[in-house]
Order: C-alpha cells, then structure tokens, then sequence
C-alpha cells in the first residue's frame, strides 16, 4: 500500500513543477497588462491635447504593438506550460512515454517565455528612449 502512494506522490511532484513556470508567467503577464493600461491612458491624455505630438504617439503605438506580441507570447508560454504539467500527469497514470510531447510543451513554453521577455526588454528601452529624448528637447 506504500508504494502506489509513494508512487501517486511523485507523479503530484512532477506535475507541479512546471506550475512555478506558470507563476512567473501570470507575473509577466500581469506587468504587461499594467504597462499597457498605461500607454492607452497615455494616448488618451493626448488625443484630449489641442496640439498632438505625433512622433510620441507613434512611439506609443509601436510600444503598444510590442506589448501586445509579449501578451500573446505570455499567455503561449502559460498554455504551453499548463500542457507540459497535464502531459506529465496523465503521462505517468497511463505508464506511456509522451516525452516528446513534454519536451515540445515545455521546451515552447520557455522559448515563449524568453522571447515575451525579449520583447518586454524592446518596450522598456523605448519608454526610456522617450524619457531621453524628453528630456534632451
């Protein structure tokens, strides 16, 4: 009767391991969602302005659309990632070997992951570079 325990346990172990990939995924997700409510309150207040200054709007836009393909990227990663743990719980139940399936759901989660922030690294130096420009005008 110790055995199949022992055994369930580590098949729990296992599963849960991918979920702190998922943890800082929700993370990331979460920034992205904060820095792009504040690009779109940004472009708001601007638009409100009588006089539009087009090259920050643009810089805006594009800071948005970098955003956005880090969102997606995020949501690829915890989705991937969530596969990789369902893999590796109904993997070990059912004595079969999905390996390949695991390696691609995980190994694509932590791409996703990595080129999310990838593109978090870009839109952070844009805003900084706004900051400078700003600053310099």
């Amino acid at each position: 009767m110790h055995e199949p325990l022992s055994a369930a346990a580590h098949v729990i172990q296992l599963a849960l391991t991918p979920i702190f990939l998922l943890t800082a995924v929700a993370s990331l997700l979460n920034v992205f969602a904060t820095r792009l409510g504040r690009i779109s309150d940004r472009i708001h207040a601007l638009k409100k302005e009588t006089h539009v200054n087009q090259h920050e709007m643009a810089r805006l836009r594009k800071r948005s659309r970098i955003l956005d393909i880090a969102v997606t990227l995020a949501a690829a990663a915890g989705a991937m990632t969530c596969c990789s743990a369902i893999t590796l719980f109904f993997g070990v139940l059912r004595d079969s070997g999905h390996a390949a399936f695991l390696f691609v759901f995980f190994g694509g989660g932590l791409l996703c992951a990595v080129l999310g922030l990838a593109c978090f690294v870009v839109e952070i130096t844009l805003a900084g570079r706004t900051l400078r420009d700003e600053d310099q005008a």
